[in-house]
């Protein structure tokens, strides 16, 4: 009696040791049941929270920016308020009448003519505020006369310089600690002589 030894129905390959040996195929399958490994979701974590978070960080950069902007923008206006009130003054040479130094300044020193003229004032910025945190700015005035070749006697017309800086805090960059800035306006501005002849134009007959 002869017996036949049939090759098993199995489909796993033997390798040249005489071990089983899965398909690439099976293992393939396998491996894509097993789903998404904890580094792999580590790592999806990582980017999605660095990504929320320079997000976060730009809108918060940008919302300081733009309060430093609007303080800016709020000296800048305190500034031209001193500026605008020497140039309403009346200066006329004619009549030696000179308002523009009669401004309201704290801690005078100097007449504007043979010495500039130097004060201050204090306001709050103009910007939203409620109770105690309101933001307080100085305004550092400098006024001082001169003609144009620095030597009033000569006939030369004359000027007056009007410089107004302005100084105000600010905390919103962090770390609790306070940076002052400076807004400076200047400006000149020539007499206002209502008399013709101060001109030196020729008044019409009968005046």
């Amino acid at each position: 009696m002869r017996f036949q030894i049939k090759p098993s129905s199995s489909n796993c390959e033997r390798s040249s040791a005489g071990h089983p040996v899965e398909p690439v195929a099976r293992l393939r399958v396998q491996r894509e049941k097993g789903g998404f490994t904890f580094m792999e979701v580590l790592i999806a974590l990582i980017i999605v929270a660095v990504v929320f978070g320079s997000i976060i960080n730009g809108y918060l950069v940008s919302s300081v920016r733009g309060q430093w902007t609007g303080y800016s923008l709020a000296a800048q206006s305190l500034s031209l308020q001193i500026i605008e009130q020497a140039r309403s003054a009346v200066w006329d040479g004619g009549s030696g009448n000179n308002e523009v130094t009669n401004l309201t300044l704290f801690g005078r020193s100097g007449d504007g003519v043979s010495t500039p003229l130097t004060g201050y004032t204090t306001n709050i910025l103009d910007v939203p505020w409620k109770g105690t945190n309101a933001v307080p700015a100085t305004n550092y005035v400098t006024i001082r006369k001169f003609s144009e070749d620095n030597n009033a006697t000569a006939g030369w017309p004359q000027v007056q310089m009007i410089r107004v800086d302005t100084v105000w805090p600010f905390t919103g960059w962090g770390n609790f600690s306070v940076k002052y800035y400076t807004n400076t306006v200047c400006t000149y501005i020539a007499p206002d002589n209502r008399d013709p002849k101060d001109l030196g134009a020729t008044p019409p007959p009968g005046t």
